[in-house]
């Protein structure tokens, strides 16, 4: 309503014993009524009755004239009249009077209940609050304004859903958990490593978890039934098994590269996770092995292998598995995200090896977060590594790295799997590297050295010498370049140092792929060890193909690249340096060389 028109009904009701009122035998109403002649004198025209308790003199004369009052909102007060009136005009003006109070009482009414409801911000039905608390919610009033602790027009009801998520922090090294946040993990004492982590509650819900799912899904997959299982003597476990054939073998050069990082072929019921940059080959990896596996003779018959993609449709890796001359008949493929549809679809092939593409991308249902969340592939990571073992099926998974070079996800998911995989390659080289980080079932020092080309990955028949450039027939007369041995893993390699030392050069060093710590230390030990005069002279240290060198082998061929330019001595080609220099210009002998190959 209209500020003037609230003004009118209140002053009607404030004012309401100073009107003449009809008089009734009864009760007297609180509306305003039409008076009749008794109230008004001959002389004055207006008569005011002397008692209340006296009854009021009633002229049934149809002729006598009307008296009444008004509300007028200009002066803000009651105005009285007079007139003559027919008793037809008497009985519409009572009608339209009649129709005007239940107006004003409605709404009145109305105005009663909206300022009752927008006072206390909450729902004017308690049912719906009932239904509410059924529904596990809670209702709070959000404080707009208020007076004297009452809740004002200003306030508003705000509705949460009760809690249905905890909350948890976990290192992002060692995988450590914590209900609070802390500057620095308590368990490795890394700073800055503890990350935000939401668990669903388990509970009456729909709500399952990674284990309760995989169970589900691998239920008529369980070789035996969950009452039947008792621990096992180590001796007969080992009784039964053939440690010659165990392992799935992988045939050819490729092959026998990926066997060697993996410490001697893919154990069955083993989850594999294999990590890297984007677009360094890790999907054309995993498609070579998975048409190996199909290609391989198993002696209880055809074993086919599924490969699965949550990045690409099946028309694509088709596509990607043509130009790299793949034809197998026992490989399928599938695209999906869903862990409980992959694992339903190849219920009826019973597999070899199933790969999936990748981690990041599938999901779990019933578990909070999207695909790709902590939550998410921690559980997914659980249901995998649940079927893996149950069914003896081998497992290889693809990840994503973040943009430090650590494998997307809670740290928490290199613990649960069983190998750990890098693959590694500079972006303006054709050479990759799988580095075997985590392995249950061999050997951390194993490196392969693969070569990317049109039919995919191939293996290098020479490692030691992809970081050599060509040899020229004038290589015999450059100064300041010398040949190192480093050892990676169990495998040595040949690399390049450049050394170029210039007088009276406004810049004093420049390094390039070595630890500048470790090039100053060298350098004072040739001042002071060896005498050389090189405080005027400007040093530009350099490894060739973009290595990075931060083995402690390479200080002899550091050392010996700065005194071939600085004495203008060329070294021949056919000398190569190995070893460490300690600050008393000493040689000390590697404890790894014995492991070179």
């Amino acid at each position: 309503m209209q500020t003037t028109a609230m003004k009118v009904i209140r002053s009607f009701y404030t004012f309401k014993n100073r009107f003449l009122l009809k008089p009734n035998p009864i009760f007297l109403s609180r509306h305003f009524h039409l008076t009749t002649s008794p109230f008004l004198s001959k002389e004055s025209g207006l008569a005011v009755h002397s008692s209340a308790n006296d009854p009021i003199p009633i002229d049934s004369s149809k002729n006598a004239p009307l008296v009444w009052s008004v509300f007028d909102p200009i002066s803000d007060g009651t105005v009285t009249q007079s007139g003559a009136s027919s008793s037809a005009e008497f009985r519409e003006s009572e009608l339209r009077l009649s129709s005007f109070d239940e107006e004003v009482d409605g709404l009145a009414g109305e105005n009663l209940i909206k300022r009752e409801k927008t006072q206390m911000g909450l729902p004017s039905n308690r049912n719906e609050i009932e239904d509410l608390k059924k529904e596990k919610r809670y209702v709070g009033v959000k404080k707009g304004s208020s007076v004297n602790g009452a809740v004002g027009s200003g306030d508003r009801a705000v509705y949460r859903t009760k809690g249905k998520s905890k909350t948890s922090w976990v290192c992002e090294i060692c995988g450590f958990t914590s209900g609070q946040w802390w500057g620095s993990c308590r368990s490795c004492n890394e700073v800055g490593t503890m990350k935000q982590f939401f668990e669903a509650k388990i509970g009456s819900g729909n709500k399952v978890s990674g284990i309760e799912a995989s169970e589900n899904a691998v239920r008529s997959w369980l070789p035996q039934k969950p009452g039947e299982l008792r621990p096992l003597r180590l001796t007969d476990v080992n009784r039964g098994m053939n440690m010659l054939n165990w392992r799935i073998p992988l045939s050819g050069l490729f092959g026998s590269e990926v066997e060697r990082v993996l410490g001697g072929g893919l154990v069955p019921g083993s989850l594999v996770l294999v990590g890297g940059d984007p677009g360094v080959g890790k999907s054309t990896l995993l498609l070579q092995v998975a048409a190996i596996i199909a290609d391989s003779e198993d002696p209880g018959g055809s074993a086919p292998v599924v490969y699965v993609s949550g990045e690409e449709s099946v028309e694509q890796i088709g596509n990607r598995a043509d130009r790299m001359e793949i034809g197998t008949e026992e490989l399928y493929l599938y695209s999906s995200t869903d862990i409980e549809d992959i694992l339903g679809k190849i219920q009826h092939l019973s597999p070899r090896a199933l790969i999936i593409d990748s981690i990041q991308t599938v999901y779990l249902k019933g578990v909070a977060g999207s695909a790709g969340g902590l939550s998410q592939v921690k559980e997914c990571t659980s249901a995998l590594l649940r079927f893996a073992k149950t069914t003896n099926i081998p497992i290889l998974l693809i990840g994503h790295v973040n943009k430090s070079g650590d494998i997307a996800g809670p740290r928490v998911l290199e613990h649960i799997v069983d190998v750990v995989l890098y693959m590694e390659g500079e972006k303006y080289s054709s050479h990759r590297l799988l580095r075997p980080v985590k392995n249950r079932f061999g050997s951390t020092d194993e490196l392969g050295v693969f070569e990317m080309s049109q039919l995919g990955l191939a293996v290098v028949s020479n490692p030691s010498e992809i970081f050599l450039t060509e040899q020229h027939s004038d290589s015999d007369f450059l100064a300041g370049l010398a040949v190192a041995v480093i050892m990676d893993g169990s495998r040595s390699f040949l690399i390049e140092i450049q050394a170029l030392c210039v007088s009276g050069s406004s810049v004093s060093r420049h390094i390039n792929g070595i630890q500048s710590s470790r090039a100053d230390m060298i350098i004072s030990v040739l001042i002071k060890q060896a005498g050389l005069m090189l405080q005027e002279n400007a040093i530009f240290l350099n490894v060739v193909s973009g290595v990075m060198l931060t083995e402690t082998a390479g200080d002899v061929a550091i050392a010996a690249a700065i005194c071939s330019s600085f004495l203008e001595f060329p070294i021949p080609n056919n000398i190569a340096f190995i070893g460490e220099i300690g600050l008393g210009g000493e040689l000390r002998a590697l404890s790894s060389f014995m492991h070179m190959k």
